[in-house]
């Protein structure tokens, strides 16, 4: 199986468009088109769907997907034996959209220079992240580590580094969309929808801070994209969804959709950063050390988090 065209079946599923995903490749549109075409004939299946606004996976595609993976972290392993010490530092951000994908931008921002490989394990849970980084697969990676309350196997460290704020996103019929500010008690009543999540670690986030404040926040359903979402919600009265003040969506202009931070308490989605103790990578130091001076200056003491991120 040609790695290239299942590399750039990936990128595609990542980012749900040709054109994106031949870009982070640094291909045409066309070649990354020919290579899923090329493995869609070797395969005798479709893996993508045409919709208005891209692609999605068929039910072909969504099987392929964590095997193609698997190839691929495999080709790295490979590499990655023969070739010790002359690597890209290799991060998970999770998702290309939310907020560790950002502070890694910055980051590479204040250090051109550093070979880079951003890794996006969307779907992934934490076992199974914490897995390639304690396989050295992986530099380090994100995540809440809700299940272990912080606690992380033999031979990794964490450290929380990202406090996502949150903040409501609505249509303009909603009846907070005026507003400049929103409390968790301005949220009672109002359903928060939040579909198509499949990993435990926001589930069970969600689940705490419903719990916590009275708040109906539903996860269960699938999900259709994130365009999908941003539609439903700019012609609904009564949806809303949390975003990270760290996440980046797009939308077109006659949305009118609004971004209201969420207060008195600031609920925030904590994430710790996971390595390897023994991983001597020139630049993972500098990274660290970047994470943690950037989490003492935007640290504050009005936020909330559930009592196992305390």
């Amino acid at each position: 199986m040609d790695l290239d065209a299942v590399r750039t079946f990936t990128a595609v599923a990542a980012a749900d468009q040709f054109q994106a995903a031949a870009d982070e490749l640094g291909i045409s549109q066309q070649a990354a088109s020919k290579r899923v075409a090329t493995l869609e004939r070797e395969l005798g299946v479709q893996l993508f769907a045409r919709t208005a606004r891209g692609v999605r996976l068929t039910a072909d595609g969504q099987a392929l997907l964590p095997h193609a993976r698997e190839l691929l972290r495999a080709a790295e392993r490979a590499t990655a034996a023969v070739t010790p010490g002359r690597r890209a530092l290799r991060i998970d951000v999770i998702s290309r959209r939310i907020a560790p994908s950002h502070v890694l931008r910055d980051f590479y921002r204040r250090n051109p220079g550093i070979d880079l490989d951003v890794v996006a394990l969307t779907g992934a849970d934490a076992p199974s992240a914490l897995a390639e980084v304690g396989a050295g697969t992986l530099d380090a990676t994100f995540r809440s580590l809700r299940a272990t309350a912080r606690k992380v196997p033999g031979g990794l460290q964490a450290a929380r580094v990202i406090d996502d704020r949150h903040e409501l996103l609505v249509g303009p019929r909603h009846p907070l969309a005026n507003a400049g500010t929103v409390t968790l008690a301005d949220l009672v009543g109002h359903p928060v929808w939040m579909p198509g999540m499949t990993d435990p670690e926001p589930i069970g986030y969600y689940e705490d801070l419903a719990k916590a404040f009275g708040l109906t926040i539903d996860t269960i359903g699938p999900s259709f994209g994130v365009e999908t979402l941003l539609d439903e919600l700019a012609d609904s009265d009564r949806l809303a969804t949390f975003a990270g003040e760290g996440s980046r969506y797009l939308w077109p202009e006659s949305y009118d959709l609004r971004r209201i931070p969420v207060v008195d308490p600031v609920p925030v989605y904590p994430l710790s950063v996971i390595w390897r103790a023994d991983n001597t990578h020139p630049v993972l130091a500098d990274f660290l050390d970047h994470l943690r001076a950037r989490y003492e200056s935007t640290a504050r003491d009005d936020v909330w988090v559930p009592d196992w991120a305390r």
